[in-house]
């Protein structure tokens, strides 16, 4: 069992700090005491012994920074001190010489900085020599950890005191060359890169100190170390001397021969990124050929990718901002395209998400530069194609990493233009579907035609919907998986996707009566083969547009000779369509459409339109007879085809005769009773009100048939067995005599509504009172007779045979 008074790592670096930060505490008060009893050499002595603390090596990065930022508050003090004293003129001779024989080097390194600094405010000495001689002077600290805060020191030391002027500039603007000593900016980008130079590499040797094991916590000790490099770049940006012309010649170089040399991982993306981040995005315009040629020459393990997206995202959001955009004279897509394509031939390492993840980032750059170049987004997905297609790319499987990339790629044009004809023009948007399994291939899909609805965007031209349909034929027709991975699809996801593409297909439009006629045509050809389980949400769509379309042409029958046999061939289309919807096993649907078709064609009067509608009518009648057998949906059926026939104008006496026979034959046939009932009463409106084509426009109002039609009606109701049904049909037959009485059918008189209101009263006492339907048909026979009593129906009879019978 282990002693229990072992410290855990993190105890210990408590502890440790803790004593180290009262030594601090302590010598910094002698210090403050010393320097205020003006005894200077005492208080650099305290200050030294300090500084001592910074000697040692048993703290973690994170514990070190809090001891040398405790200590870099106690050395500020100092500094004003020695500042302060300075100005007063009481100036210590050769003090920067005696701080030197410091026993230490660590404290002695620290002193010199600190001291320096006061002397290059004061103007003591050259400021430019004494930058060079500190700069040089830190290269006697080789420990890494030690070494990088000890220059971090000097560079922050002096951020405010290096020269920062441009001694060409001064003498051209003839106000005085400054002196020699004082240096120009040349001097303090010399300083800055030397700095950061000695620094990257003392972060660099940190990899490889201690063993192997430890390699993971190394690598994050240095993740917490990297702002140390990097705040020398962020010095340079700071210096406003330096123009374009001098970053590309002396700045960028330097630095970037210093990133490139180190070959170390770490360090080379940390400070591409850097660099991205801290230089203005004008210099990065000028100079980006060097820029990714270094990001060819880094290590391969070198997540380049990242560099170039942040790049290629920082010079796409200033075209956006500047309202002069990119300059004409720099070809920012043909540079980042060229380079990036040499990157990715150079490292055949490189993930396959990578590279479509930059191909993401050069499409992004294309429309955000260039929103007018269809041929950059082009030339982006020319490239994947060519990338998949030399590695022989499998199909992607859904969610895998490149498919996550590819798809994202595919969603940027569709977002981007908001116009599914534009996406049509890029000839390689299509082909990277291939590399997508059918789930992929289905999002996308609905993506695209999502974006079209919400954008109303309409194909009115019949090669262009051909494509579209092409495009998003995952959703149209099954398709195998080409990632040969079997899935299980969800219903509700089913019908979601086909009341998408339903909705669509209403986008397949255009005022061009022909060219919307090719249209229709061209979109069955691909909706056909959906199978039995599609084509009953899609084909109906088609149907009611070419209806539409027959109204079109109908509406230009002055200007077109051709209207009728166009016409024509719409309902031979609809014909055709509908019967694919009858070879799916599908009944119902198809019947209303076929009885749609006939109000429709009543409507439009071409030639020939008798014979269309009896076709399709017969059509209906077959469908009825041998594909519908639940009792409820006969019912409706023949409700349905009754209406349809009796709004029909079309049908000669002849045909209309046929048709209003086989009606009451069939409603004759209902297998119950109450159904056959109602089916025959109803059957009484078409001997009334239709208009065959004879009529001129007048009803047919064969009264003689309508009585027939209701007695029989009546005495298929006395036949059930259901009391409260009975009476029911009883109330609702009252109601259709009274319906016949009131528009004038002699063969209709008030002697058989009394007898028939006489049946009801005597049985509806018999009726079960504690039913719910014996509620409803007594209110439903007692606005009957508040009817016949309504003062605006303005019939006697009613009212004398309501005294009649007392009611």
């Amino acid at each position: 069992m282990p002693p229990t008074n072992v410290l855990s790592a993190q105890d210990e670096q408590e502890k440790l700090l803790d004593e180290a930060l009262q030594t601090v505490k302590a010598q910094s008060f002698q210090m403050k005491r010393c320097l205020d009893k003006s005894k200077l050499m005492d208080g650099l002595k305290h200050a030294s012994n300090m500084l001592s603390e910074l000697r040692t090596s048993m703290l973690s990065p994170k514990s070190y920074y809090e001891l040398y930022m405790a200590i870099n508050d106690e050395l500020h003090h100092l500094e004003l001190y020695l500042v302060d004293e300075f100005e007063k003129g009481r100036r210590v001779a050769d003090l920067y010489e005696l701080i030197q024989y410091a026993g230490n080097i660590i404290p002695r390194l620290y002193l010199l900085i600190t001291v320096g600094v006061v002397y290059i405010k004061c103007n003591e000495h050259s400021r430019k020599e004494i930058l060079k001689d500190l700069v040089e002077m830190c290269r006697g600290v080789q420990h890494p950890l030690r070494g990088l805060f000890l220059r971090n020191y000097l560079l922050q030391s002096t951020k405010k005191n290096l020269p920062d002027v441009d001694l060409m500039e001064e003498v051209e603007e003839a106000v005085g060359k400054p002196a020699d000593g004082d240096g120009s900016v040349n001097d303090s980008i010399d300083f800055i890169l030397l700095n950061f130079s000695e620094m990257n590499k003392l972060w660099v040797r940190m990899q490889h100190q201690g063993h192997s094991r430890d390699r993971e916590k190394r690598e994050k000790e240095r993740q917490e170390l990297k702002i140390l490099v990097g705040t020398n770049l962020v010095r340079l940006s700071q210096l406003d001397s330096i123009n374009i012309t001098k970053f590309r010649k002396v700045v960028l170089p330097g630095v970037l021969e210093q990133v490139v040399s180190c070959k170390d991982a770490i360090a080379q993306e940390y400070l591409m990124e850097c660099i991205i981040q801290v230089f203005p995005d004008e210099f990065h315009l000028e100079t980006l050929n060097g820029f990714l040629k270094a990001c060819a020459d880094v290590q391969h393990n070198v997540n380049v990718k990242n560099i170039i997206i942040g790049l290629i995202g920082r010079l796409a959001q200033f075209a956006e901002r500047d309202p002069n955009g990119i300059p004409t004279d720099i070809q920012l897509f043909d540079i980042f395209s060229e380079k990036t394509a040499e990157i990715i031939q150079n490292r055949p390492e490189m993930p396959v998400h990578s590279i479509v993840a930059l191909q993401v980032a050069l499409v992004n750059l294309a429309l955000r530069c260039y929103p007018t170049r269809l041929d950059y987004v082009d030339k982006v997905l020319e490239t994947t194609v060519d990338v998949f297609s030399g590695i022989n790319l499998e199909p992607l499987e859904y969610n895998s990493e490149v498919c996550k990339e590819l798809i994202k790629l595919l969603k940027i044009p569709v977002d981007s233009y908001n116009n599914v004809s534009k996406l049509l023009e890029l000839q390689h948007f299509a082909p990277l579907f291939d590399y997508c399994d059918l789930n992929s291939r289905k999002l996308i899909s609905s993506y695209v035609i999502t974006n079209a609805l919400d954008n109303e965007t309409f194909i009115e031209e019949h090669d262009k919907a051909d494509a579209i349909l092409r495009l998003i034929l995952s959703l149209i027709v099954d398709e195998p998986n080409k990632g040969d991975v079997k899935t299980v699809e969800d219903p509700e996801d089913f019908l979601e996707e086909q009341n998408l593409v339903a909705r669509f297909i209403n986008l397949l439009h255009t005022e061009d009566n022909d060219n919307q006629y090719l249209i229709l045509n061209t979109a069955r050809k691909h909706l056909g083969l959906g199978g039995n389980r599609r084509i009953e949400f899609t084909l109906p769509v088609l149907v009611f547009e070419a209806y539409d379309l027959a109204r079109r042409y109908s509406a230009q029958r002055d200007s077109d000779e051709k209207w009728e046999k166009k016409c024509q061939k719409i309902f031979q289309f609809c014909h055709q369509t509908i019967s694919g919807l009858i070879k799916a096993e599908l009944s119902e649907l198809p019947l209303r459409l076929f009885l749609y078709g006939v109000l429709v064609a009543s409507d439009v009067g071409f030639d020939k339109v008798e014979t269309i509608a009896y076709e399709f009518l017969s059509q209906a009648f077959s469908l009825y007879e041998e594909e519908i057998s639940d009792s409820k949906a006969q019912l409706a059926a023949i409700n349905l085809i009754m209406s349809t026939i009796e709004k029909s104008r079309c049908f000669g006496e002849e045909n209309h005769e046929t048709l209003r026979t086989q009606c009451a034959v069939a409603a004759s046939k209902l297998l119950k009773k109450p159904d056959q009932s109602r089916a025959v009463a109803t059957c009484s409106h078409l001997f009334w009100s239709s208009k065959p084509s004879e009529m001129k426009g007048e009803e047919l109002k064969d009264g003689k048939r309508v009585v027939e039609c209701l007695k029989k009606s009546l005495r298929i109701s006395s036949q059930c067995m259901d009391l409260s049904i009975q009476v029911q049909l009883f109330v609702e037959i009252l109601n259709r005599y009274l319906y016949f009485y009131e528009r004038g059918c002699e063969h209709i008189n008030i002697n058989i509504i009394e007898q028939l209101v006489e049946k009801i009263r005597e049985e509806l006492p018999n009726l079960d009172a504690s039913q719910d339907e014996t509620d409803q048909i007594n209110k439903h026979y007692q606005n009957t007779l508040d009817h016949m009593s309504n003062p605006d129906v303005n019939d006697s009879s009613y009212l004398q045979l309501l005294e009649k019978l007392n009611i």
